[in-house]
């Protein structure tokens, strides 16, 4: 088969991971392919992501990128996009009398920060009256928190892709993943394309596309995500309201453009598809959210699901591969992988290029063994 095209890198995977470091890489001068199955860049994760910038979420690595993905949030480049990325959201973690000691472990795991505080009964029922009387002993209150316009995020990488001569290859997957004459050869619909370094930004397929390339796998588990939308109270103004999250993380509430969205925060393994909510979901989360919130659901405007894919330790897994040249492994990011996109494409990129990752990525306690490849044997 001819070569359609030879690059620098090929990027399998057009969600918000693929396509950050697409645009990192293109801005340093390399040629870059970025192939996507789908249509639509972003269709499955990215594209159905309830997304919260929240510094203190997560594990020790993906604090340490949101972290540092905070100057890209607040000032990123000119011309990225017309309108801010983040708007502030307070986030409140709420607790029961019977979960006090899992509230006290969160302080004092994450506690420290200027933006931490710990919330009395009175306090929590100030900042989230929606709550049903008695229901929340004590709180922790995130002042550091945002929304992310998520669409922008991806369409700003693209745009800056584009420009920087990046070629985008949508609407069809690869079919064939082969290394011969110190080249990856890829076959998408037919055609082939060929470049020194192959990057695996597949979200859920991830362990599919290291499996065609005889990479071996990251024991990746895709996990699918319930989200409802139902309409506020009449009499509430929902705008100033803060993201409320059960401590135990077993579900959350959420203003949305002056509606609610809900999510019983399930974890369900799944296969990799176009994942769909399920009705017993969409029960579980009213039930919780009803007994949580002084609400009645009476109707659902809008449900829909996505897959947050981990592996055992749920931090992503970033680096060349022991097994098979030149394949790099950009996967498994979980619920995390918007908020840390701007660092962690300036470290993929990096190290994809053989180059040492920017001082203020490291600087905030990122140790790069956390994420590498050889943690999971691969």
């Amino acid at each position: 088969m001819t070569v359609a095209e030879q690059a620098d890198f090929i990027i399998i995977g057009a969600g918000i991971a693929g396509s950050s470091v697409a645009a990192e890489l293109a801005a340093d001068g390399r040629h870059v392919l970025l192939l996507e199955a789908e249509q639509q860049p972003g269709y499955h994760t990215t594209g159905r992501s309830a997304a919260i910038f929240a510094p203190t979420y997560g594990p020790a690595p993906i604090r340490a990128l949101t972290r540092a993905s905070e100057a890209f949030f607040t000032n990123p480049p000119a011309g990225f996009w017309d309108h801010p990325l983040l708007s502030h959201r307070d986030i409140l973690m709420i607790a029961r009398s019977d979960q006090i000691a899992a509230l006290d472990a969160l302080i004092d795991e994450v506690g420290g920060h200027a933006d931490i505080s710990r919330l009395e009964s009175h306090e929590v029922y100030a900042r989230q009256p929606l709550l049903r009387p008695g229901y929340a002993e004590a709180g922790m209150l995130d002042a550091g928190g945002h929304d992310i316009d998520v669409d922008a995020l991806l369409q700003g990488y693209l745009r800056r892709f584009r420009a920087e001569g990046g070629q985008l290859v949508a609407g069809a997957g690869a079919s064939d993943l082969r290394r011969a004459a110190g080249l990856w050869r890829v076959t998408v619909g037919g055609r082939e394309y060929a470049a020194p370094v192959v990057i695996n930004a597949a979200g859920a397929w991830a362990d599919e596309v290291g499996a065609l390339a005889s990479a071996g796998e990251i024991g990746l588990v895709p996990k699918r995500r319930t989200a409802v939308i139902i309409a506020a109270p009449e009499d509430v103004e929902t705008e100033h309201l803060p993201l409320t999250v059960d401590v135990d993380e077993k579900f959350y509430l959420k203003p949305e453009s002056g509606r609610l969205l809900i999510s019983p925060a399930d974890e369900t393994p799944a296969p990799p598809s176009d994942v769909q909510p399920e009705e017993l979901d969409i029960a579980i989360c009213v039930d919780k959210i009803e007994r949580a919130f002084d609400l009645s659901v009476r109707r659902i405007e809008n449900s829909w699901a996505g897959l947050r894919s981990f592996v055992g330790d749920k931090v992503p897994v970033v680096g060349f591969s022991a097994r098979a040249e030149g394949f790099f492994w950009l996967a498994g990011q979980g619920g995390y992988g918007i908020q840390t996109a701007p660092a962690m494409a300036r470290l993929a990129a990096a190290l994809a290029q053989g180059k040492q990752p920017a001082a203020d990525i490291i600087d905030e306690g990122l140790e790069l063994a956390a994420l590498s490849p050889a943690r999971l044997g691969v």
